[in-house]
């Protein structure tokens, strides 16, 4: 069950990157900020999983 969690932090971490990029690009900053800090938190809760 550890690995799946740790593969969803990755996957949710990769997708919220890729909507950061959009709403930037669409000069939503706002909600591309929110995405951002969702990015970051889902990529370190992936890293501190494997640890």
């Amino acid at each position: 069950m550890d690995v799946v969690i740790t593969y969803l932090c990755f996957i949710v971490a990769g997708i919220a990157a890729g909507g950061t990029w959009s709403m930037w690009k669409a000069r939503n900053t706002l909600f591309a900020g929110v995405l951002l800090a969702l990015t970051v938190l889902a990529g370190i809760a992936g890293i501190v999983r494997l640890l």
